[in-house]
């Protein structure tokens, strides 16, 4: 693993930081094995309350003078940011990989949204436009500018490690706002070489220490920092189960959640599908990161009158995919993150089937040479219902629904007929489906493509999703409001004080 010294992983290291100091940690060990082969890469110390705290504190006097830094010196960092990243691609990518059991190439496509995004900042430092009104007072000016909120705390999810925390922290940081990080427990390691990378541009620019905090750690962590009113903003990535947990206790204290929570993403192939397009669109998106993205596509809803040809296709192209060692670029489908998700991912077999869904390409799990980690299972197809309770769930592993439709209505309904609302795809030549897809009347996701996949988003765009996916926004776009407090103010250069609305008080 010759890939850990550049990222200055140690044997053991500490999950606790302030961007440019490691701090000492007092809470649980926590051991970091790889999926791909079940050996133990390196340990971490988390954080206990005490260290929280201290992080916190820091973090608090950090903001007094970072949010004092002009937004475009600010992008300055992150554009160093951003180089870093660039020379560190090939370790980082690689200890993503290997952590968390992606493929190789998503591995540095995920470093790759990390540069994406330190860019994408870097230009918006320059552009956190506010509007000017005209008043109807007069020699009155009004205009609305906005201000950095503080401590922005981002949890992050497992599947992926690096780029979900960075597409929040490089927005918050340019926004004038310090980040406290609390990534998941289950890929601790690509969370502090990332402190390790950035530690040394915070170094070189005279970054107040506090700006990129880091809290290793379990459940706990997380409710501290949904339950503390020191942190405005938390960011929250997980499933839907969590995400509610951490909106009532953040809304209970008039705090804001940015929440980021399950899919269950439907795929439309209509007759006017261009069905080599269609195929290739839902395998990628079917089995890429083993199922384990919250944009997978876990149902194909397929026009009748193509219904058996796009099964034969699937089949035939389920019979070519490689399972093992990610690492290897040979490989299309690496392991799930842990033995839990295998037997999540055997309890939804089992369900699927006793609802009476059929396998047309059987699932399981597979042992033997170079699956020794026990965490590698078989993508599988089964045709279905749509009223299946299973179809309704998210189940974060590569299983793939099948199910007909007759009209475009229908398959709006069945697409739209599940509790979550990410992202959703239609794949037709046919412009008025396609409209028809992209209209109010339409999908219900917060992302909505047209002959291409689920899964894949650019930066450039706002990525988030509606209903029990939790209607955050982060990423592209005008996401940066996010993590902003709005202020409208009102200017009188006159010698006089009318008031709005033509009231008279006369004293």
């Amino acid at each position: 693993m010759d890939f850990l010294a550049p990222l200055k992983i140690a044997e053991k290291n500490s999950g606790v930081s302030t961007g440019i100091t490691a701090l000492p940690a007092h809470g649980e060990l926590i051991q970091s094995h790889s999926p791909v082969d079940g050996k133990l890469i390196a340990t971490v110390q988390a954080a206990d309350k005490n260290d929280y705290e201290a992080v916190i504190v820091k973090a608090q006097s950090a903001f007094l003078e970072w949010r004092t830094w002009p937004a475009p010196k600010r992008g300055e960092v992150v554009r160093q940011i951003g180089e870093a990243l660039r020379a560190h691609k090939e370790p980082l990518g690689k200890l993503v990989s290997y952590e968390m059991g992606k493929s190789l190439q998503e591995g540095y496509g995920e470093v790759q949204e990390m540069i994406d995004i330190c860019d994408f900042a870097v230009g918006l430092s320059r552009q956190l436009y506010g509007l000017s009104m005209h008043s109807e007072r007069p020699a009155h000016r009004m205009y609305e500018q906005w201000h950095p909120l503080g401590i922005v705390g981002i949890i992050s999810a497992f599947n992926f490690p690096v780029a979900v925390w960075s597409w929040n922290s490089m927005l918050a940081w340019i926004c004038g706002n310090v980040c406290i990080w609390k990534p998941s427990e289950k890929t601790p390691l690509c969370a502090v070489a990332c402190q390790n990378i950035i530690s040394e541009v915070f170094k070189r620019n005279n970054v107040p220490d506090g700006v990129s905090g880091l809290v290793t750690g379990g459940r706990a962590v997380g409710e501290w920092l949904s339950a503390d009113t020191r942190v405005p903003l938390l960011s929250a990535t997980g499933s839907t189960r969590m995400g509610k947990a951490v909106g009532a206790t953040v809304g209970a204290r008039l705090g804001r959640a940015l929440l980021e929570l399950g899919g269950n993403n439907a795929i439309i192939i209509s007759e006017h599908a261009d069905l080599d397009i269609a195929i290739r669109g839902s395998v990628f998106g079917a089995v890429g990161t083993a199922g384990q993205r919250c944009t997978t596509t876990r149902r194909l809803i397929i026009h009748s009158t193509v219904y058996d040809s796009i099964k034969t296709k699937l089949v035939a192209a389920y019979q070519q995919l490689s399972i093992g060692n990610p690492l290897d670029e040979n490989n299309h489908v690496g392991p799930l993150i842990d033995k839990d998700a295998v037997v999540g991912y055997q309890k939804a077999l089992e369900a699927c089937k006793k609802e009476g869904g059929r396998f047309i390409v059987e699932g399981g799990v597979l042992d033997g040479d170079g699956f020794e980690s026990g965490c590698y299972v078989k993508p599988c197809i089964a045709e279905v219902e749509p009223h299946f309770n299973i179809v309704q769930q998210e189940t974060f592993a590569p299983i793939l629904y099948l199910m007909k439709y007759n009209t475009i209505d229908e398959a709006i309904a069945i697409q739209n007929g599940v509790p979550q609302g990410l992202s959703s795809s239609i794949m037709t030549l046919n412009l008025r489906e396609a409209e028809q897809f992209l209209s109010a009347s339409g999908s219900d996701c917060g992302i909505a493509n047209v002959n291409i996949g689920t899964s894949g988003a650019e930066i450039g765009g706002a990525f988030g999703g509606e209903k029990e996916t939790g209607g955050g926004r982060e990423s592209g776009s005008d996401a940066w409001k996010a993590y902003m407090r709005r202020q409208t103010n009102t200017i009188n250069y006159s010698t006089q004080l009318p008031l709005a609305q033509g009231i008279k008080f006369h004293v």
